[in-house]
């Protein structure tokens, strides 16, 4: 009794002790972490706690002593500074003397555990950027959201910080409580962000060239506009040349309004052009013909805004019979890029083979993971799997001929965040409906797919509405679209409408599972029973099949028996019928009267005439029902066996006469 007493206090001391040091306030939970290590308090420490992460550290001191377990230096160690709560990846790595520190097992005696921070990677990414923090456990979110604002000049009200395991994380939360493992990935989305009037000319600059402008073109011969998104990095001759593209006005015609006084040079960035952020406002018209140039015009006032950065060279190209289309690349195949995907090809996987190879000619290897095969292949592969392994199926639609699907595709889909988000949860199918025949039969796949509201759909898009992504989910019944997702979006909007499809799908996902085991549980009952049913009849069978052969047997046996029986009876009557009749005393002949005893107790007696042959009392035995190869007929004293004797000897030689009793017993 005593020393369970005992062994339980010095668990309750293992107990404190170990959260002290882990700072596990839940009982329950440290009590099963010490049981998983057999109560080893070192064991499960290091089990929390790793030692190569260089941060535990412990010092112990008796009670009422002076000076710590290594000396004097074990005091002066446990006074020195500790590390500061956290660094970025920019501040320099840990001495070797933190990474080389031991710990000291734990005595039971009352001892004072100093426990050391664990310290927590996060590889943050934003945009284009990504960033390494290194924080305590003890900081809160709070902290992450300060050193990203310096290292990102991201305000901290504008910034959501995505990637969390768990669902309801504030910037008061405190990392340790979240549990998280030693390196974590996080994602910054900063939708509506308005740039910081404190930071630095510099980072403003750096800032403005992840921003997208978006650009309202009035094109007033056909009374129609533009509202096109261009990223800041984007030259004024690359827009001019994209708005030829739409309006088929050649650059070296087109006349501006709406650029400012700054933008006196097509080769400079919209960044640096001085339009106004985050819309700007412009009209375009064709230049008029060099015999009317010279008239003064008020509708086009911006004259130095005339682009003339083709050159005259191709001026009068048309009085020479050349097409200015094919001057400038709108019509000649030669100087126009590979289509992405070739026209009316037989084999899908072929046509997303060479889509694949084009776009990362076109935008590099950092893209998105192409299935490559039939969209009906793609569907059994995202949506007819367990649902375990179930994902959403994003189909990107491509049309060359949209202003927008170079910046689409360069800024949005090649962009790290994005490549990684879409291949750990999405099957990516492509297409190309830039050729009217793909797009059409892109059409008739999605309606047999789909069904035919997704084809309406997917025509009601214009061209300049182009690119597309098409976010689907498997259902019971039909496939749901849960979002169609437009080329003119940034690199945020885009990841927070993935991350809200993806939130869609996973409830929907957790009740398949749930759905799918219940399913499995019934059918391995059903087949549990069934097999069980199987074995039943199997065995019945088998049974029957027994007692069938048992009855065949034992009827087999019987009519045997009745053959040997009915030969036997045979044999008898026709040795009776042979027999001499029993002679009387009253003849002169020597009579011997023999009394036979039977194996059942029964007499047979009869007279035989002293010179038969010994064969014929063998024959009237016989006739009786005991033949002589089952019996043998013996003498009583002296004991003979007379089945021995020769047959042909009379009565007189065997010396059975005048009476003889004898009885018959069965051979072995």
């Amino acid at each position: 009794m005593a020393s369970d007493t005992g062994s339980n206090m010095d668990r309750e001391m293992i107990l404190a002790d170990f959260q002290a040091c882990t700072g596990i306030d839940n009982i329950a939970e440290a009590i099963t972490l010490l049981e998983l290590n057999n109560w080893d308090l070192v064991a499960a420490i290091n089990g929390v706690i790793p030692q190569e992460n260089g941060i535990l550290q412990s010092n112990f001191t008796s009670e009422g002593s002076q000076t710590g377990p290594f000396g004097d230096n074990s005091q002066a160690a446990s006074t020195a500074p500790t590390a500061p709560p956290s660094r970025a990846a920019s501040s320099s790595p840990p001495s070797s003397s933190s990474s080389s520190s031991a710990f000291c097992p734990v005595l039971p005696s009352r001892q004072i555990v100093e426990r050391q921070p664990r310290m927590l990677n996060f590889h943050v990414e934003y945009r284009t950027r990504s960033v390494e923090v290194v924080l305590e456990d003890a900081s809160t979110v709070g902290d992450i959201k300060q050193i990203l604002e310096t290292e990102l000049q991201v305000p901290v009200s504008k910034m959501q910080l995505k990637g969390w395991k768990s669902g309801d994380v504030s910037d008061s939360t405190v990392l340790r409580s979240l549990h998280l493992p030693k390196n974590n990935s996080l994602y910054v989305l900063t939708p509506d962000i308005a740039p910081s009037a404190t930071t630095s000319q510099s980072s403003v600059q750096q800032e403005s060239l992840n921003q997208n402008y978006l650009l309202i073109i009035s094109h007033r011969e056909a009374q129609r506009e533009y509202s096109l998104n261009f990223p800041a990095t984007r030259t004024i001759q690359e827009v001019k040349r994209n708005i030829s593209d739409l309006t088929n006005i050649p650059v070296r015609h087109q006349q501006w309004d709406g650029w400012p006084a700054s933008a006196s040079d097509d080769s400079m960035t919209l960044a640096s052009s001085g339009i106004s952020f985050p819309c700007h406002h412009l009209s375009v018209c064709r230049r008029s013909s060099p015999a009317t140039a010279l008239e003064p015009t008020e509708e086009c006032t911006d004259v130095h805004m005339v682009s003339d950065s083709e050159g005259d060279d191709f001026e009068d190209a048309s009085e020479f019979g050349v097409d200015e289309s094919e001057i400038f690349g709108m019509g000649s195949s030669s100087c126009r890029k590979s289509p992405m995907m070739p026209e009316n090809s037989e084999n899908e996987g072929d046509a997303l083979l060479h889509f694949t190879a084009e776009f990362s000619s076109r935008y590099g290897d950092c893209h998105p993971v192409f299935f490559i095969g039939s969209l009906e292949a793609a569907s059994q592969e995202a949506f007819y799997g367990k649902a375990r392994d179930r994902k959403l199926l994003a189909i990107y639609l491509h049309n060359d001929d949209s202003v927008l699907s170079n910046v689409f595709c360069s800024q949005m889909m090649c962009a790290e965040s994005i490549v990684s988000y879409l291949s750990q949860n999405f099957i990516t199918w492509a297409w190309d409906v830039t050729k009217e025949a793909n797009k059409a039969r892109l059409l008739t796949m999605c309606t047999r797919h789909f069904g035919s509201v997704v084809a309406q759909t997917i025509r009601t898009y214009k061209t300049d509405q182009f690119p597309l992504l098409l976010i689907v989910m498997g259902k019971r019944t039909s496939n749901e679209v849960l979002n169609v997702i437009q080329g003119n979006t940034t690199v945020d909007e885009l990841m927070m409408r993935l991350m809200g499809a993806m939130e869609i799908f996973t409830a929907q996902q957790q009740e398949d599972i749930r759905d799918e085991d219940e399913r499995e549980a019934r059918e391995m009952v059903k087949r549990e029973q069934d097999e069980a049913y199987r074995l039943s009849l199997e065995a019945d069978r088998k049974k029957r099949e027994a007692q069938e052969r048992e009855e065949a047997e034992q009827v087999r046996q019987e009519r045997i028996r009745k053959e040997q029986e009915e030969e036997r009876e045979a044999i008898r009557l026709s040795l009776e019928q042979a027999l001499p009749p029993e002679p009387n005393e009253e003849e002169g002949e020597p009579v011997s009267k023999l009394r036979i005893r039977t194996p059942s107790g029964e007499f047979l007696e009869r007279r035989f005439l002293g010179s038969c042959k010994l064969q014929v009392l063998f024959d009237f035995v016989a006739s009786k029902g005991y033949p002589s190869d089952e019996f043998k007929l013996l003498t009583t004293f002296p004991r003979r066996n007379i089945t021995q004797l020769d047959p042909a000897w009379t009565l007189l030689e065997a010396k059975l006469f005048p009476q003889e009793t004898l009885f018959l017993e069965a051979k072995e």
